[in-house]
């Protein structure tokens, strides 16, 4: 049986429960500019937003310009509301259930922990700090500090590197079943997808609905992995 040495997790989707916090975002930031807002209504202006997000993929510049086009909104400019979106997501940061006991647990067993997201750095670094996680983590990677964005393998050799740690004793958990799992497993990983139902499946080597049942996997994993 391999000891498990390291587990490294994606952001969004993972640990961040970025669906949940996009609509507190979102609700909020319809509230503070209400006042040039008050035309439109606030549940058309929020569920329009999440969808032309496309979770994430899609840059805030293009989802502003095109929100505020077709909703006729000529009182702000895309500027403002992305400004507004950089400086304040992070209060809106909801992490998934149990993640502190999760990471604490995780670092009481002495296993290293990593980071590995796409995005910019100053933003993800903001709602990481919005967690309080991280304090837990002994190498955190963005795709833009690091020039290097999953699925390339070489962000996560990086990440092992930094650990010094080796593939066949790491594990990656994330939800996106191509720039996560399959690209993990690639480099050489155990690869975990966390259950997204925006997804229908992924060819991972286990599959977990919450943070907890990772410790069932490192007890057995690494055994079932070989």
């Amino acid at each position: 049986m391999r000891k498990i040495e390291a587990i490294f997790f994606d952001l969004d989707g993972t640990l961040l429960d970025r669906d949940a916090s996009l609509k507190n975002f979102i609700n909020d930031q319809y509230d503070r500019f209400k006042s040039k807002l008050h035309l439109i209504d606030k549940r058309h202006y929020i569920n329009r937003f999440i969808e032309l997000d496309a979770r994430g993929y899609v840059w805030k510049d293009k989802v502003y310009c095109q929100l505020l086009q077709e909703l006729n909104i000529t009182v702000l400019t895309w500027e403002e509301l992305l400004e507004d979106y950089i400086k304040n997501f992070k209060h809106s940061c909801i992490g998934f259930q149990n993640l502190h006991e999760v990471l604490g647990k995780l670092k009481q067993l002495e296993i290293k922990l990593g980071i590995i997201s796409n995005g910019k750095t100053h933003f993800q670094m903001d709602n990481i700090k919005a967690l309080g996680i991280e304090g837990y983590f002994d190498t955190i990677l963005v795709s833009e500090e690091v020039e290097l964005r999953k699925p390339d393998s070489r962000i996560f050799q990086m990440g092992m590197e930094n650990l010094a740690v080796s593939a066949p004793h790491s594990i990656f958990v994330g939800d996106h079943p191509e720039n996560d799992v399959a690209a993990s497993k690639m480099a050489g990983m155990i690869g975990i997808w966390k259950r997204d139902d925006y997804w229908h499946s992924a060819a991972a080597d286990f599959i977990i609905e919450e943070l907890e049942e990772l410790f069932a996997i490192i007890e057995i994993g690494a055994e079932e992995h070989d």
